[in-house]
């Protein structure tokens, strides 16, 4: 099979296949209206970021059955021809509302809504949640090293850990629109214009008869400056042989970028490299720390004093290893006019479409309320118009959500910029919108018998 497997539609959950052969036998194909929410921060969470729309608006846009793929879907025994010849036609034309990437959001909140024919709105749930669930995973845990690095730079460490090639890329992105600087992931410059930037791994350092001579030919072989690996046999030789390397690039006018620790003591190593590089007049030189790091190991080595100027995060962060998922859903929140509810137990959703609205007060987010599309309310509107009739609307680059990502951190309350838990941040349910949920409740109660 040639299909290209992460743009084909078929990328999805069969019921939702099956469920759009059914609603075109029954002619189920009114105005749907579904909307993407988080039920529940993850544990430790006060907040988090939203991302991926460019790629969730990316996939709708080219959402359409190949040849080959409609073949696969005739003989596969599954599905009847008249059905496949209607998915040969189906292409997304439905609006989408969405809240900015780079936006702080809360549970209940919709992230985003999408409203079209509903086998075109129902078809795309498995791959938006996949999309945009991602994405905001790792960007909201990148916030999180973003706060605790305090301004020093950071560099995404993540694709030989992540659960696939798009993942470690679409890591990169969130990384970067959270705050990072930049990535090791090379594909994400063409793609995304991220910067790059690596060192050097243990096995360069294996391969030469001598560190010193390792540290030559890799500086030699890298004029813009390069940082070196101290931590393959002994960090205190490794890094009186760095500084003497440095002193001779220094006075050929070449810098040595920095160094970089791996594993061990990281801040007692720190300190101890510190002033061998600050008594050779290296003081330009970046220690740069890496190796299982997250926001609260970052924490942790700045609080001891370690003289850290980079980390680069990479296992836990593309992995999200403490909140690798979040408990989010794409439920129908209207169809055909009318307002419709799910009544799960621990899963009940708010009916009708929906506005978020935020208030801000002395610059600090404030609180927000989740009210019905036209309900009056306090405040600005976090979703926005992103698609109508299938065509993307204009969006920000990538460099101006990460502009809009630091300044939604720097307005978050000081509690919820803490590490630790903190109060919930206050997130209201309009009264318009409780007096809809009692109502269609109240339609459904069974009919007692006399």
């Amino acid at each position: 099979m040639t299909m290209t497997p992460c743009s084909s539609p078929l990328l999805t959950d069969l019921y939702e296949l099956t469920m759009l052969q059914a609603y075109r036998r029954e002619g189920l194909t009114d105005t749907a209206v579904f909307e993407l929410f988080v039920r529940r921060l993850p544990a430790g969470r006060n907040f988090l970021v939203a991302a991926g729309l460019a790629q969730a608006l990316d996939y709708l846009e080219a959402l359409r059955f190949s040849p080959e793929e409609l073949s696969w879907l005739s003989s596969c025994g599954l599905f009847e021809r008249e059905f496949v010849d209607y998915l040969s036609r189906l292409r997304f034309a439905g609006s989408v509302h969405a809240i900015p990437e780079g936006t702080v959001f809360f549970a209940d909140e919709p992230l985003l809504r999408v409203t079209a024919p509903l086998p075109q709105a129902q078809l795309a749930e498995t791959r938006l949640l996949n999309i945009l669930n991602f994405q905001t995973a790792v960007a909201s845990k990148a916030a999180r090293c973003v706060l605790a690095a305090g301004g020093r730079t950071l560099v995404e460490f993540g694709l030989r850990r992540a659960h696939g090639g798009e993942a470690g890329l679409w890591a990169a992105r969130a990384a970067y629109l959270a705050g990072f600087d930049g990535t090791s992931v090379t594909l994400a410059s063409p793609l995304f214009g991220i910067p790059i930037s690596g060192t050097m791994a243990h096995s360069f350092i294996q391969a030469h008869e001598s560190e010193a001579q390792a540290f030559e030919a890799f500086a030699r072989a890298n004029s813009r400056g390069s940082t070196l690996l101290l931590d393959t046999y002994d960090v205190d030789q490794a890094a009186a042989e760095a500084a003497q390397l440095g002193l001779r690039l220094k006075a050929e006018g070449r810098p040595l970028r920095g160094i970089r620790l791996d594993s061990g003591d990281m801040a007692a190593q720190a300190k101890r490299v510190r002033r061998e590089l600050d008594v050779a007049g290296l003081e330009s030189a970046q220690i740069f720390a890496s190796g299982n790091l997250d926001e609260w190991a970052i924490r942790d080595l700045l609080a001891a004093g370690a003289p850290i100027g980079g980390f680069g995060v990479g296992s836990r962060l593309a992995t999200c290893a403490d909140a690798p998922y979040f408990d989010c859903a794409y439920k129908l929140q209207e169809y055909a006019g009318k307002p419709r509810r799910k009544r799960s137990e621990g899963k009940a959703t708010w009916p009708g479409r929906k506005q978020v609205w935020r208030r801000m007060a002395d610059s600090r987010l404030s609180g927000d309320e989740v009210a019905l599309e036209g309900e009056p309310a306090e405040g600005f509107q976090l979703l926005q118009p992103v698609m109508r009739e299938g065509r993307r609307l204009p969006q920000p680059t990538l460099e101006e959500s990460r502009r809009h990502a630091r300044r939604q951190l720097e307005a978050l309350p000081a509690p919820g910029k803490s590490l630790e838990p903190a109060p919930p941040y206050p997130v209201r349910i309009s009264d318009g919108l409780r007096a809809l949920a009692a109502r269609l409740d109240e339609e459904r109660r069974p009919i007692k018998a006399r």
